[in-house]
């Protein structure tokens, strides 16, 4: 409550277990109602956000004497955009005939809807393809010049916003709101005196998300589609338009096919120097064929534009498109000459999409100016803050120097709840003999514990070969990420019994398995942030070169904090008791293994495999 009375920014780390969701809604509230202004709430994962809307808000409605009013707000992809959608009848927008099903169970649901959520529509797929044509987009929406803009989803959600005390959010809402809160299209949240931040260690990656620049093959291929669906009244414009789009989509797919890192693989891969240009014999700079790509499609986009913009009485469809156009072309421009040294260029392939983008390499100069030095009162918080009983490592890479702290240690008593096994003799995690290795520790913990078990790797490559040399020995049912969407797995393995689960990063936060059911965690490797990421080296590269060390003073709390979400999935109650493990040696081998002993739960360490059943007899058996 402080926080919000003397108006200073918090860090705040607190356990499972410590109920910090209600601790910081309460004085929340009594803020917003004792005048001090709307706070916003953001979340990193969605289960939050629920648990936020459905129990600790209601709750709290519901004994407080004074009344509040409290909403949420997502993405705007999330929501229909009824104009788009009203004009999906006149262009197809289905992939195949099995979607008509989907098509018109969305129809239907139009006439009903008070939001326009795609989360109501429960049945369908996640990876929807046709809903990307129909969502509420900002680069689509005209805005108050659109004639559904009084009905529109959008403008029903800010109107709710604005008249809540409350208004919970996610991260990447936030920070796209924040980034884009002095231009004329960006704003989407209401002004706010407060901000919390839950989830808080997710924020360095988010905010570079949203403060850099972004093209995508699908942004070209829905420029091109949307221009289409525009009639023209001038037989001319229309035979010009047509012929330029065309132009434009056979150079658009001259240049993403010359990306050729990664192809038929989901991965992020560093747009080095001569991507575009190099310097020939002479000494001259000289384009590249992919060079020679980007300028035959920077024209088509350039004759586009001029065209569109040179229409007399432009209605707002084509306005939007005009300005969708010279945000392409600025921040494609942006990209392809990657001269700002402030920003690390990369390429993402995921899905069909192939994805350009700039990110600030460093974010807290961003945040400080933007966020900390703006709002007056921002509470960050999260079970994992610090690093050895230490919050410098945050506060330095978010730029909250100013800011007080506080370590609320968990209710939990971990020294009867949970056993820490470290085995006696492992290989090094880079030799040949790791895998076996590992997979044979995997299988006598499991063994030991009765399945009921989270097997979480560093890396899809460790969790596959996990899983094939360990399963076939494993009497228990098995389950592997990417048989079926995550939801799904979480619910077979909380309905199957003494089932394991091996898993990846999605895994290591915001899972919730209370009880006996989720009876044992076990880590493979010491979570260290890959270092041929383009994101990671940039970071890496830059604390070197400011004559830091980028080991101590990233890499190895980034990882502490990454371990500690993936141990914090066992002890979820008072009740739950397990057994941690992890497999890498360097916990022992190395001295910077203390730093991560030392920010780990203190519970009781062993090294001997037949300890393991004694975590689950009670509390006056266990030593």
């Amino acid at each position: 409550m402080r926080a919000f009375d003397d108006r200073h920014h918090l860090i705040v780390e607190a356990g499972t277990g410590t109920g910090k969701t209600l601790a910081y809604l309460v004085p929340a509230v009594a803020a917003a109602l004792g005048g001090r202004g709307r706070v916003i709430v953001s979340t990193g994962t969605k289960n939050l956000q629920e648990q936020l809307m459905e129990k600790d808000i209601p709750f709290l409605q519901s004994i407080l004497p004074k009344k509040f009013k409290a909403t949420y707000m997502k993405g705007r992809n999330n929501y229909l955009c009824l104009q788009r959608f009203h004009r999906s009848g006149d262009s197809p927008v289905l992939n195949g005939l099995d979607e008509m099903d989907y098509f018109d169970e969305v129809t239907h649901w139009v006439k009903g809807t008070e939001t326009g959520d795609r989360a109501e529509l429960s049945n369908l797929p996640e990876n929807l393809s046709f809903w990307r044509h129909i969502d509420a987009r900002s680069e689509t929406c005209s805005g108050q010049k659109c004639p559904d803009f009084d009905p529109c989803f959008i403008t029903r959600m800010r109107d709710r916003a604005t008249q809540a005390d409350i208004v919970v959010v996610n991260h990447h809402l936030f920070f796209a709101d924040l980034a884009l809160r002095d231009s004329a299209y960006g704003r989407v949240l209401p002004d706010y005196s407060a901000v919390i931040l839950d989830e808080a260690h997710l924020i360095e990656d988010v905010a570079s998300e949203y403060f850099g620049a972004q093209v995508s093959n699908y942004q070209v291929d829905d420029l091109v589609r949307d221009v289409s669906n525009v009639k023209f009244e001038n037989a001319e414009v229309d035979r010009e338009v047509t012929k330029t789009s065309a132009r434009l989509m056979q150079f658009a797919d001259r240049f993403w096919m010359g990306f050729r890192e990664g192809r038929g693989e989901e991965a992020r891969f560093p747009l080095v120097p001569g991507t575009f240009a190099k310097r020939n014999f002479e000494g001259e700079m000289q384009a590249t064929p992919l060079g020679d790509a980007y300028v035959a499609l920077e024209g088509s986009l350039a004759r586009l534009e001029t065209t569109l913009d040179a229409l007399q009485e432009k209605p707002a469809d084509v306005e939007n498109l005009v300005r969708r156009v010279r945000q392409i072309r600025f921040d494609l421009q942006f990209v392809v000459t990657g001269t700002d040294k402030k920003f690390v260029y990369w390429l993402e392939r995921r899905g069909r999409g192939v994805f350009l983008r700039a990110s600030p390499i460093d974010v807290s100069g961003l945040l400080q100016d933007k966020l900390f030095d703006t709002v007056p009162t921002v509470v960050l918080t999260s079970a994992t803050l610090s690093s050895a009983g230490s919050f410098a490592f945050i506060k330095d890479r978010l730029g909250l120097q100013q800011a007080k702290g506080l370590i609320a240690e968990s209710t939990f008593d971990y020294q009867s709840q949970a056993l820490l096994y470290l085995p006696s003799s492992m290989p090094d995690p880079r030799s040949p003999q790791w895998a076996a290795a590992a997979a044979a520790e995997v299988i006598r913990i499991v063994r030991a514990t009765e399945g009921r078990a989270f097997v979480l790797s560093t890396s899809t490559a460790g969790m596959q070969s996990l899983y094939d040399l360990a399963s076939i020995h494993l009497d228990y049912p098995c389950l592997v990420q990417g048989s079926a969407s995550k939801s799904q797995l979480l619910k077979t393995f909380r309905e199957t019994p003494n089932a394991v689960l091996f898993a990846t990063s999605s895994f290591w936060q915001g899972v919730d398995v209370r009880g006996e059911q989720l009876s044992c965690v076990i880590i493979d490797k010491l979570p260290f942030a890959v270092p041929t990421d383009p994101i990671v080296a940039a970071r890496q590269r830059y604390i070197e070169e400011n004559e830091g060390s980028s080991f101590f003073e990233y890499s190895v709390p980034q990882a502490v904090i990454t371990l500690k979400q993936g141990l914090g999935r066992l002890i979820r109650s008072t009740t739950d008791r397990g057994v941690l493990a992890v497999l890498d040696p360097r916990l022992r081998t190395k001295s910077y293994g203390r730093t991560f002993l030392q920010s780990l739960p203190p519970c009781r360490v062993t090294s001997n495999i037949d300890e393991l059943a004694l975590v689950f007899e009670t509390a006056a058996v266990v030593r």
